[in-house]
């Protein structure tokens, strides 16, 4: 059975990064991926640099033991057509209401229609069998809207369903819904170790659960290494100043400062002694304390906002920042990444 994974995350988070990421960690092994986009921004064509996608389902990349994925950039009025041929077989008349404008006119008067027709592609992706019955992709991956409008832009078809007590479009709803609130989907949200995307990962997630609509894991994108001994930054503030000389020491005795302002540099001079040797190290080691703040503050704050992840009782997985920015072998490197987290940790 396939399953739709939907990735959210604030702007600035990287989510369509993670999206392409994990359509190539899911195709490994010979399977196959649609990765769609539904906000027309063109992402996956320049993450795969790749021509501008069209609205037809295409091959893009290969991920290891030959796995496959396609993309798929979906268009709202394309999208429509679809669904009026389908349902109502308006054949020309479809391409005559293009013509008249009637598109757009159906979703300005209906904003709702636009997130039906790009739900409702997805999900038919997922529910598509070929001749054998078998599906056609083995995973769907969205590259969904930001986390503070994706409970509305899931929930949609609910409301539609609603409105629309029968008919082809009360039935489509239904069934978009179905997929939606099953354990096919999974909404995986993107956030970086900052208070803010945090926060609303923390809110994304309390709605999504309210509206019945499954939170499957944390993605924490462009997490920086750890240093060794960082955690020994985190000292009681009245030892600053007993730092502060054992650095300075440490220091002069290493020959720091010493020859070019007159010091003997032979380590004799303390770092308070009146050496003048002691007194270039102190210049240096203040400037050095205070990044070393700054960067024990750094630490403290992600240590608490992990803390605030973890406590969502949801899988949390990170991802390394790219030091050279996001290109194909660094893409593929956050899909092994993905790959190898989703194996050692909780299923998503």
């Amino acid at each position: 059975m396939g399953r739709l994974h939907v990735v959210t995350g604030k702007g600035g988070t990287g989510k369509t990064t993670v999206a392409a990421a994990l359509a190539l960690a899911l195709a490994r092994g010979g399977k196959r991926t649609l990765l769609v986009e539904v906000e027309g921004r063109q992402g996956i064509a320049q993450l795969f640099e790749t021509a501008p996608l069209p609205y037809e389902e295409r091959k893009i990349a290969v991920s290891h033991g030959d796995g496959e994925v396609h993309a798929l950039a979906i268009d709202a009025e394309r999208a429509l057509l679809d669904y009026l041929q389908m349902f109502y077989k308006l054949g020309s008349a479809g391409r005559a209401l293009k013509r008249l404008g009637a598109i757009d006119f159906a979703t300005t008067i209906a904003p709702g229609l636009r997130d039906v027709l790009l739900t409702g592609k997805a999900c038919e992706a997922v529910r598509r069998r070929d001749k054998r019955q078998r599906p056609v992709y083995d995973a769907v991956v969205m590259d969904a809207p930001p986390t503070g409008r994706i409970t509305r832009f899931l929930g949609v078809n609910e409301e539609v369903a609603g409105l629309a007590k029968v008919g082809p479009v009360h039935n489509q709803a239904q069934a978009v819904m179905r997929v939606l609130k099953s354990p096919q989907t999974a909404v995986h949200l993107v956030t970086l170790l900052e208070e803010m995307p945090v926060q609303e990962t923390v809110d994304g997630i309390a709605e999504l659960r309210a509206a019945g609509l499954p939170a499957t894991s944390v993605v924490v994108n462009m997490v920086r290494p750890r240093l060794s001994g960082e955690e020994q930054l985190l000292v009681p503030h009245q030892r600053t100043d007993e730092l502060a000389d054992a650095l300075s020491l440490a220091f002069s005795h290493a020959g720091l400062g010493g020859a070019r302002d007159g010091g003997r540099g032979d380590g004799r001079g303390s770092a308070r002694d009146g050496g003048r040797g002691g007194e270039r190290a102190e210049r240096l080691v203040a400037p050095l304390l205070k990044l070393g703040r700054e960067h024990a503050e750094r630490v403290a704050l992600e240590r608490g906002l992990r803390t605030e992840l973890r406590a969502q009782d949801l899988p949390v997985r990170e991802l390394g920042r790219l030091s050279e920015g996001v290109d194909l072998p660094g893409l593929y490197g956050l899909a092994t990444e993905l790959h190898d987290q989703w194996h050692t940790g909780a299923p998503a």
